[in-house]
């Protein structure tokens, strides 16, 4: 009997459930269609939104937070692994192998460290501040609930009142549950009244904890961070000078083309150039006819330039994509004398023409041919004509984003903000990976000479605009 009680108490409370339900979606279809009035809070409600705000920010500012600390976790990991490289290139007979497997193992306490303490001092708080507002926002839900149940039995009273026949029994039995909807439905706005903007209001304080611990952490492990690599630079410098003849040092790749072309004439014209002053032809020493004419390259230094002074190598090694400044510094060779450059591109180069015989000629006739068509102007590949007020061959326009030194003749010499027309190489065999022909637009509105103004410049340095 006990067993059938349950069951019998239970279906009651499922029924009530469901007749509450049924009530409260009458309730909110008549209210939409206007048939019913609605108790409105416009206060409360400016609570729920500042609510629902402060939830959308606490989550997202959760999430980062958990990105950050997977972040730190990766760099560990490969901090860590870097360490373990030097540890095992480091040989043994070299100084300061042990402080640098001391630092290596601090290094990584470090980080172990600073990942525990963002955990403790700001994950878990951000944890226990998003804690509470589920609950919160359960009971604003309830509260919602409540606020239709209350509607609803006001309104059923007030019906049976203006009803034209009155049953004071169902009027008596309406007044009793409307108080008692009235007063649920209070008990839980008030609490809410009061809890919402205390909510609302601690957020600034949560804030600025948890951006102070995360700063003052952040600080911390920096500040311990740069003792130790500070550490492993004076164990560094200590190998150096152990070992400071064997200093690895970077030489820039200079332009491929033009300056392997350059010392294929320089090493021909130095092997067969006649004496100093002496530039008529010479005839063959067994009286045959004169031979097939060659091109022999005067590069004797300009005035301007010292004698045997280093001239920097074109940066050809620059990677096309955005500018990265600031412009790379290269390592001039000491091999590279000014008296060897050949600038293909200068308008004051004369070629002279010596007659040598077939035999003296090792010179690839290929390699003549495309010199004496580069000299000339006679190279296919350039533009088609172009408009009256733009170069021939005018492709597009290019404005620096940083300064770049010319470090050859047929290079550009740019400034940031300078316009620059982008017009084919001559032949296109000649250009570099990463370098640009053209004129710069000052230049070409002033002179209209595209061989005194055109030269190379890197693309990584500039940005197109047309």
């Amino acid at each position: 009997m006990a067993e059938m009680g349950s069951k019998g108490v239970t279906a009651g409370k499922i029924a009530s459930n469901v007749q509450k339900k049924l009530t409260r979606a009458q309730e909110k279809v008549l209210q939409k269609l206007g048939k019913a009035d609605e108790t409105k809070d416009e206060q409360f409600e400016q609570c729920v939104q500042n609510f629902n705000k402060q939830l959308t920010e606490g989550t997202r500012l959760q999430k980062d937070l958990r990105t950050y600390l997977a972040s730190v976790k990766a760099m560990h990991e490969a901090s860590k692994k870097l360490n373990e490289c030097l540890q095992e290139v480091y040989e043994p007979d070299w100084p300061g192998r042990d402080e640098a497997n001391k630092i290596a193992e601090n290094n990584d306490l470090l980080w172990l460290d600073y990942h525990q303490k963002l955990v403790d001092q700001a994950l878990l708080t951000m944890d226990t501040y998003l804690g509470q507002f589920p609950d919160i926002k359960s009971r604003i839900a309830k509260r919602g609930r409540k606020l239709v149940d209350y509607d609803s039995a006001r309104h059923h009273y007030e019906s049976l009142q203006t009803a034209k026949k009155k049953d004071e029994a169902k009027i008596a039995k309406a007044e009793e549950e409307l108080i008692k909807a009235q007063k649920v439905f209070e008990e839980m706005n008030v609490d809410l009244q009061e809890e919402l903007p205390s909510l609302w209001n601690s957020r600034v304080g949560f804030y600025v904890n948890t951006f102070q611990s995360i700063a003052g952490l952040e600080e911390n492990f920096h500040k311990e961070m740069s003792k130790l690599n500070q550490n492993l630079n004076d164990v560094l410098v200590s190998l150096e000078k152990q070992h400071g003849s064997n200093t690895f040092t970077v030489k820039a790749q200079p332009r491929k083309k033009t300056k392997l072309l350059s010392r294929l004439l320089r090493k021909k014209n130095s092997d067969n150039a006649p004496a100093k002053g002496n530039k008529s032809p010479s005839p063959p020493p067994d009286g045959s006819p004169a031979a097939t004419p060659e091109i022999r390259v005067n590069h004797e230094p300009e005035p301007s330039a010292a004698a045997g002074a280093a001239l920097p190598k074109s940066p050809s090694q620059l990677r096309k994509g955005p500018p990265v400044p600031p412009p790379p510094k290269h390592t001039p060779s000491k091999e590279v004398k000014q008296e060897q450059i050949l600038s293909l591109f200068d308008d004051t180069f004369v070629p002279e023409i010596s007659v040598t015989t077939p035999s003296q000629s090792s010179l690839p006739a290929v390699v003549v041919e495309t010199f004496s068509a580069t000299v000339n102007g006679t190279v296919e590949g350039g533009g088609g004509a172009g408009r009256l007020d733009l170069p021939p061959g005018f492709m597009f326009k290019v404005q620096a984003q940083h300064d770049y030194v010319a470090t050859d003749t047929d290079e550009l010499q740019l400034k940031a903000g300078d316009v620059v027309l982008v017009i084919p190489f001559q032949n296109p065999e000649e250009q570099d990976e990463g370098w640009l022909m053209g004129v710069k637009e000052s230049d070409w509105n002033q002179h209209k000479e595209l061989e005194k103004c055109r030269g190379v410049f890197p693309e990584n340095f500039t940005e197109r605009v047309q």
